[in-house]
């Protein structure tokens, strides 16, 4: 079984769905870890409730980046950790996770990157007049929101959207297609694994 880390800062829904979809069967893992910058954030308690065990750090504590992500890179080796799966976690990977995990760190966000990075990216998107935004699932690099896309969702902007309307819309799409996408990455390293040619371009239009 493939053992994941969720790295959230905030509400921690994404987290959510996947504890679900793992629950459901339908996302094959072992959610071993959350990865938390804020101590105060729900998706810590979201973790307790559902019994994942957690780290929370606060970074202002530590000297710099170097530090405290080769402290959580020591707490993903001790839990065997095989993906790195970001849900909200509002800081920018250094080279210490980088490195240990490439090519296996994730990450959602609610727009059509390159369209709207960063945060924000459903104000942007509303403050701009655009008729249609989505989701993009894709992997980690050093920049914000630049990682190779793995897949993009649609979702149309009605007329009269509002910044929680459209959050809404934008998280309905990400619930069902994150566990998705992260069970077909499970699925093609597995391939991999077994000498069996995997396929490198997934989409879930």
């Amino acid at each position: 079984m493939t053992n994941i880390a969720v790295f959230a800062s905030g509400n921690g829904s994404n987290f959510q769905a996947i504890v679900d979809a793992v629950r459901n069967g339908m996302l094959e893992a072992n959610i071993c870890l959350l990865v938390c910058d804020r101590p105060g954030a729900f998706a810590v308690e979201r973790a307790r409730t559902s019994g994942v065990e957690t780290f929370v750090y606060t970074p202002k504590e530590f000297s710099g980046k170097a530090e405290y992500e080769k402290l959580i890179s020591e707490k993903l080796a001790e839990a065997n950790i095989d993906w790195i799966v970001l849900a909200g976690y509002m800081r920018l990977l250094g080279p210490v996770l980088l490195t240990a995990y490439e090519g296996r760190i994730v990450n959602i966000h609610p727009s059509l990157l390159p369209a709207y990075p960063g945060k924000d990216a459903i104000g942007q998107a509303l403050a701009a007049g655009a008729t249609v935004t989505g989701v993009t699932v894709h992997f980690v690099d050093e920049g914000m929101d630049t990682g190779p896309a793995i897949t993009q969702v649609e979702v149309p902007i009605s007329s009269g959207e509002t910044h929680e309307s459209l959050q809404a819309k934008i998280q309905e799409v990400e619930h069902s297609l994150y566990p998705a996408v992260l069970q077909t990455l499970i699925n093609t390293q597995g391939e991999s694994k077994n000498g069996t040619k995997a396929g490198t371009n997934l989409r879930f239009r």
